[in-house]
């Protein structure tokens, strides 16, 4: 068997990057997050959000890719939270999109602490703040990125 190990930092939105997770509830869609890894044969390693976007750092596994991955987790989690009104009663669904980065299985235990501290570290720096420096880290061009871009 051929031994292939990617470890995704992946981030998404809500729709208009509105503040509709519910801290309270959170806990509840990362169990739900979990077991739709778990069906898929990913491996989530650690997740966290704020009212607005999600964070997670998973092993996605090598008969998915990470386009059909998101979209399964985007799908199956908007009907959820959308059938469960009485736990996130404004969640219109998600933004368009979502970011993936790769990085090695070396990388993973600071990528984990990352997410772990996300309550802290937006204390300092708004999403769109991080994600467009995430981004120039990585070479890339903020202003021609759609993430944080609606139609």
């Amino acid at each position: 068997m051929s031994h292939i190990c990617f470890i995704y930092h992946i981030v998404w939105r809500t729709y208009r990057s509105e503040m509709t997770i519910v801290e309270e509830n959170e806990k509840e869609l990362y169990a739900y997050i979990f077991g739709i890894c778990k069906n898929k044969n990913c491996h989530l390693y650690r997740i966290n959000s704020m009212p607005d976007h999600v964070h997670i750092c998973v092993s996605i596994h090598p008969s998915i890719s990470v386009s059909e991955f998101m979209k399964v987790l985007k799908g199956e989690t908007s009907k959820w939270m959308k059938d469960n009104k009485d736990m996130f009663p404004n969640f219109v669904g998600w933004g368009e999109g979502y970011a993936a980065f790769t990085y090695s299985d070396k990388d993973k235990p600071n990528i984990i602490n990352y997410i772990k501290n996300q309550k802290i570290h937006h204390k300092r720096e708004t999403f769109p703040q991080e994600y467009r420096h995430w981004l120039l880290t990585e070479g890339q061009d903020p202003e021609s990125d759609t993430l944080l871009r609606d139609k």
